[in-house]
This record gives structure tokens, sequence and C-alpha cells, in this order.
């Protein structure tokens, strides 16, 4: 609380020293709350960078670590030492934690090798499935061409067949008149 108060003061000081100096080049008619703004914004100025984006103001105090080695320094006495057991035992816990992360990373390692050889495997296959059905619908087409071919040539053979089958009965026809002439 007491740096904190020393910086507000601080900054307070700086404000009132920039506003005085601004005072008397301020316009009659501006607002003081602006001056109290602008006088503000003046004093941090000497004590940083201001960078305004907008409605958005940062500030980059010079001297940043110093300030913060300075702020902390009337703390000192108040941070508690540290158990070298309670070490000992955060460092074994975190060694742990890592061997648990190695092995869970080695886990999930070996599970993704083994996905990723099933799924070559399934590609593989459906490659395979998709080269041999191209295979056997080519060779079902060559066959069926075949059978056609075959079927067209059997045709062409048996063309002969209907005037042969009129000879035959005519044959018969006449051995069954010498035959009933014979009896």
């Amino acid at each position: 609380e007491e740096a904190g108060g020393r910086d507000e003061r601080g900054l307070e000081a700086l404000s009132l020293a920039g506003g005085e100096a601004a005072a008397a080049g301020r316009h009659p008619h501006s607002h003081p709350a602006e001056g109290r703004r602008a006088t503000l914004a003046s004093a941090l100025e000497l004590e940083g960078t201001v960078l305004r984006e907008g409605r958005l103001t940062q500030f980059v105090a010079n001297n940043l670590e110093r300030r913060i080695r300075l702020s902390g320094a009337g703390r000192a006495g108040s941070i508690p030492a540290i158990d070298p057991a309670a070490l000992r035992d955060v460092s074994a816990l975190a060694a742990r934690v890592a061997a648990q992360v190695d092995e869970l990373l080695r886990n999930v390692h070996g599970g993704l090798q083994a996905l990723t050889a099933l799924s070559v495997g399934c590609i593989q296959t459906y490659r395979d499935g998709v080269e041999s059905l191209g295979e056997a619908a080519d060779l079902s087409i060559r066959a069926m061409y075949a059978l056609v071919a075959r079927c067209e040539e059997l045709d062409r053979a048996m063309q002969p067949v209907p005037a042969l089958a009129r000879r035959i009965r005519d044959v018969k026809g006449t051995l069954e008149r010498l035959e009933a002439l014979c009896k």
C-alpha cells in the first residue's frame, strides 16, 4: 500500500507540476477536467511512453525494471523462505508427471501408428478389390462376346437342319409306304 501511495502521490505531484506549467497557457473556456487529463498525460509522458489508439491508452514506464525492484524491496522480508523438502517433492512430482506424459505420448504414438497401418491396409484392400472387379468385369464382357459369337456360329451351323428334317420325314414317309406295299 505504501509503495502504491507513493506512486499516486508522485503522479499527483507530476500532474500538479505539469498543470501549473500548463495553466499559464490554458484556454480560458477549457474544462478543468480536460486540463487535468491533459496535465496527467503530460506528466505520464515525462515518466515513460504513452501510446493512444482510439479510446485505449497504453503507458510504458522508463526504467521499468528498476521500479519493479524498488516496489519489491519494501516487501522482501515478507516472503517466506522456501522449504527444500517441498522443492524436492515438487521436483519428484514434476518428474513423475513428465514420465507419465512421455508414456501417454508413446501410447498415443503407437495407437496412431496402428490406426495408420489399418487405414493403409483398408485402402490397399479397396484398391485391390476395385482392380479385381475391373478385371472380372472385363473377363465377363469378353466371355459374353465369345458366347454370342458361338451362338451365331451354332445358328449358322443349324440352318441346314430344317431342310434335313424335311428330307428325313420324306424318307420316313417313303419307307412307311414301301413297308405297307410289302405287307
